[in-house]
């Protein structure tokens, strides 16, 4: 039986006096996209930052793939993750082709393979080849965006986490970049876990939904599931939003 891509045991996490997981545990499936949604504040992004060792729980455990996070050896355990947050994060002062490509120059990878994935990621996600000499600042916000899903896609890590990355795009850009998202699952498969607040964009890219509310799992399941057994009115008022 395959491990989960991601275990959540009893975890509890505080910042200053607001508690923000409440002893929370939660199972996400490997091999497939889950969508974690909620409000703001309800703890989404803190779940994919304790999934690389960002932060540690106060109490309970994190695993990936069945394996504690070992907070000695956080390195190695971020090569087997690609992360991809909202506004990009690109390094200013570095190209669009060494963003992409510093971490597999770092891990010894030969020229000729790092080209091969570089061009491989650029067809993929719809990106002329020039744009890898210019730097973040002369691109704009969707080009900016694939960089960065580029280089979380690099690695070719078998666990993606992408932290609401596609929320500070224009309507149709952020189309664009969901089609492509989608043409990315069906050449590469792996385990995806994504932060939303919109319903919509969940339900177009994800298998699995969890929903989040004040550091609590309201529900979880298949996207038929919740869809067609909302928990309760919070549940069913997501949906009702994202088919308005």
């Amino acid at each position: 039986m395959t491990a989960p891509c991601l275990t959540f045991y009893a975890v509890t996490k505080v910042y200053g006096d607001k508690t923000v997981l409440h002893d929370l545990s939660l199972e996400l499936p490997a091999g497939l996209t889950v969508a974690m949604v909620g409000e703001s504040g309800s703890g989404k992004s803190t779940l994919l930052q304790l999934a690389n060792g960002l932060l540690r729980p106060e109490r309970g455990e994190v695993r990936v793939f069945g394996e504690p996070v070992d907070y000695a050896r956080l390195p190695e355990l971020r090569r087997s993750m690609g992360y991809a947050v909202q506004g990009a994060g690109l390094f200013p002062h570095l190209t669009a082709r060494e963003n992409i490509t510093l971490v597999a120059g770092l891990a010894g990878w030969p020229t000729g393979e790092i080209e091969a994935r570089l061009t491989l990621l650029f067809d993929l996600l719809e990106l002329e080849s020039a744009l890898a000499e210019r730097y973040p600042h002369t691109l704009s916000g969707g080009q900016q965006q694939r960089v960065s899903l580029c280089r979380a896609m690099m690695m070719n890590p078998p666990l993606l986490l992408l932290d609401e990355p596609f929320s500070a795009l224009d309507p149709i850009t952020r189309r664009a970049i969901h089609n492509e998202v989608l043409k990315l699952q069906a050449a590469e498969s792996r385990s995806i876990v994504m932060v939303t607040h919109d319903m919509a964009e969940a339900v177009k890219l994800a298998q699995h939904l969890v929903i989040l509310r004040e550091g609590r799992v309201v529900q979880e399941g298949s996207v038929d599931t919740v869809r067609g057994k909302p928990a309760d009115d919070y549940v069913s008022g997501l949906f009702a939003d994202a088919a308005a």
